[in-house]
């Protein structure tokens, strides 16, 4: 039996059930939102370990222009996308979501262009990639660093991205190297760890080192 979250605002979104998902507490959900401001405001959101989606449903109610999650798990994938529906229907801007069923780490490896992604206007967009990231993997899994390099790898991050890492507030996070650690915040059982990309890793959206990704 499926249980059901409330999130900012009242709407109650779809929670997976059993112990295969960890749901991020409203607590720090709000203080991630408060953490990143502004930024929301036309954001592109990239939820990884996605869960019910419930981090996207609040970036897209406080903004975010576009919200992809990645979830490997077939049922809770299906209840993303179905939340992220539900939220994206109850607002008045067009908004672009998808919900990818895959391995994160795989996907992210493969590259942001290896993905299709609509457009969310007529206009191209000048970087279609993303400027705020959410990382909430099983606590423990020692998946963090696999995916900060794999981000770089595959070209996955605007010049001015943040990426949000969730993580346990009895297991600290190390920054990785290169790049700039902006804040940490703890939260009973949870932690937030809010770094940026190395400054090596600007370059030209267009330019054939894309498929590469940042240079060593």
């Amino acid at each position: 039996m499926k249980g059901t979250l409330r999130i900012s605002g009242g709407k109650r979104i779809k929670s997976p059930s059993g112990l295969t998902t960890r749901p991020t507490t409203s607590m720090v959900r709000e203080a991630v939102m408060n953490l990143v401001g502004r930024m929301l405001e036309n954001c592109h959101w990239l939820d990884l370990f996605s869960g019910s989606g419930v981090m996207g449903c609040e970036a897209l109610q406080r903004g975010a222009k576009k919200v992809i999650a990645i979830e490997s798990n077939k049922k809770t994938a299906q209840i993303c996308k179905t939340n992220l529906i539900s939220i994206t229907r109850s607002l008045s801007n067009r908004k672009h979501i998808q919900v990818l069923n895959h391995d994160v780490i795989t996907l992210l490896n493969k590259g942001f262009h290896s993905i299709n992604i609509k457009e969310t206007s007529d206009k191209k967009e000048k970087d279609p990639r993303f400027n705020l990231i959410y990382l909430d993997p099983p606590y423990g899994s020692n998946l963090y660093s696999s995916v900060f390099e794999s981000l770089q790898k595959g070209n996955w991050l605007t010049n001015d991205a943040i990426v949000i890492c969730e993580h346990s507030s009895e297991v600290p996070i190390r920054t990785p190297n290169g790049w700039t650690e902006q804040k940490r915040r703890k939260y009973g059982k949870s932690a937030l760890l809010l770094i940026s990309p190395p400054k090596e890793y600007s370059y030209d959206i267009d330019s054939k080192q894309r498929q590469k990704g940042p240079k060593a």
